[in-house]
């Protein structure tokens, strides 16, 4: 009979013909059921040969869902939104042509090589919403392949629960619109009654942010800011349209209260302006806007180096909701994230979660594997018959546009 320090010693072939006949065929049983049982070995060859076999992208509503397979079997889904869904689903369709027969754990690789693909097409909208939405797919499929969330792929989650809202203690209150470029007491008085009235929603402890979604003119922004303390709201989001950085500088040199941007910018490009000239305190990325997960991750660890934490922005659906909840369990610098549900944005069982808020505000991390959310087609139809996409055709009251 042989000690275990002596069969650790042999080889496999060794050890098969010391054992004799009857107790090797017993030992190769074993090890057979062993190995068909043993999910690192199983893992350790789906994901050397794991290959993308198809991409097919739904119009759902005003979104977009992007569903990817795979030759194992292993599906993942994405969400596009900001974007016209039937175009969005278009592009996605065709950027397939790039990922066809492709593994779909070379996530970083992949988003590279759909990012660089055309060069008078990098960035922008179109292109970087959608390529969001197949990143988030990959990350799907990565994680249900290892089968562990989403998050744990990231370095693991580095917070317990994530600061929702819109909830009973945490609100966002708009701006009512149109504004005049700078506004007589009236203007000024009706958007810091906004404030006020958000406030007495949820208690001298709750949380209320000003929403100025780039339609609140610079001077009367400084009009209304200067007519608040500084402590009244937690941010004023999005001060001003992106594109000149210089009207953010001018903004944050005459605003006391916190500023917040970042959910129409793309990718680690687009928010770096922002933190190297210092002119705003919060960054807002959003997961399906700016690149997907791969992206939020990068942009997380630049604002880190500047102590800059994040906001999430996020209206998609609980799909890519929860995509951005598993990139923020895993970023150190984080305020609060942005969420709507209970059929806010899609009907409730088109994309069904695993996770919800509790009575604090605080929603827990997702469970896995990949992403955690099952998407049900059959109420694709269902939902494109209530909702449609529609240009939005803001003006203000002498028929001129207007941002909003």
């Amino acid at each position: 009979m042989l000690s275990d320090r002596d069969a650790a010693r042999l080889g496999r072939r060794d050890l098969i013909t010391a054992l004799g006949a009857t107790a090797a065929g017993a030992f190769l049983l074993q090890d057979a059921v062993a190995q068909e049982n043993n999910p690192a070995a199983q893992v350790g060859d789906r994901t050397s040969s794991i290959r993308i076999k198809s991409l097919r992208a739904f119009p759902v509503g005003t979104k977009a869902y992007v569903k990817i397979e795979t030759n194992h079997g292993v599906t993942g889904w994405g969400e596009i939104t900001g974007l016209e869904p039937k175009v969005a689903c278009a592009l996605a369709e065709s950027l397939f042509e790039l990922l066809d027969g492709e593994n779909p754990t070379r996530i970083e690789h992949l988003w590279q090589k759909l990012y660089r693909s055309h060069r008078d097409m990098r960035g922008g909208p179109f292109m970087t919403h959608t390529l969001s939405a197949i990143d988030v797919a990959l990350w799907d499929i990565t994680g249900r392949l290892w089968g562990v969330p989403v998050y744990r792929l990231l370095g693991g989650p580095v917070r317990d629960k994530i600061r929702m809202y819109p909830t009973p203690k945490a609100q966002k209150t708009g701006t009512g619109g149109p504004h005049p470029f700078s506004g007589d007491p009236p203007d000024v008085e009706e958007l810091v009654k906004r404030v006020a009235d958000a406030r007495k929603n949820v208690g001298p402890t709750g949380t209320v942010m000003f929403d100025a979604h780039c339609a609140v003119p610079p001077p009367m922004l400084i009009q209304f800011a200067q007519a608040i303390r500084p402590y009244d709201v937690l941010f004023i989001e999005e001060p001003a349209v992106p594109g000149n950085i210089s009207v953010f500088k001018r903004l944050k040199e005459a605003i006391n209260v916190p500023l917040a941007t970042g959910e129409r910018d793309r990718t680690i490009w687009g928010m770096i302006p922002y933190l190297e000239e210092r002119c705003i305190d919060i960054l807002q990325p959003d997961c399906a806007h700016t690149g997907g997960i791969t992206q939020m991750r990068k942009i997380a660890t630049l604002a880190e180096t500047y102590f800059v934490p994040l906001a999430p922005h996020c209206t998609c659906s609980e799909l890519g909701l929860s995509a951005s909840l598993h990139a923020t369990a895993a970023v150190p610098l984080f305020l609060i994230h942005e969420g709507y549900l209970d059929g806010h944005l899609m009907p409730p069982g088109v994309a069904r979660k695993n996770w919800e808020v509790d009575a604090d505000g605080n929603a827990p991390l997702p469970a896995g594997p990949g992403l955690g959310v099952d998407i049900d087609e059959s109420k694709f139809a269902e939902v494109n018959a209530q909702k449609k996409f529609k240009w939005p055709t803001p003006t203000y009251g002498d028929g001129s546009v207007r941002d909003y």
